[in-house]
């Protein structure tokens, strides 16, 4: 699965900020240990005494699911939006 951007890598770690508190206690921790600590599927399995498989059924369900959450509920757009007014409004400031 480690094909994903930095970008990509930093939208999930973000969406699980806003979000993670839907998911499953276990797609949590997953999301956890792959997105924010940098863990392979392989030591995850291998913590958890599951297959490599297993890990990515539940991440790519995981990031489908927070994703959808920003779909329906829009928190990290509107948090982006207030960082963008935000910083406009400072350097509105300084000049």
């Amino acid at each position: 699965m480690r094909n994903e951007s930095i970008e990509e890598l930093q939208e999930m770690s973000l969406l699980n900020d806003f979000y993670g508190r839907l998911l499953t206690d276990r797609q949590r921790e997953f999301v956890e240990l792959y997105y924010n600590e940098n863990l392979t599927l392989a030591e995850i399995g291998d913590n958890y005494g599951i297959s490599r498989q297993a890990v990515s059924d539940s991440l790519k369900k995981a990031a489908q699911a927070l994703r959808d959450y920003e779909k329906k509920l829009g928190l990290l757009s509107e948090f982006r939006a207030l960082e963008a007014a935000d910083a406009s409004a400072d350097e509105k400031e300084r000049s």
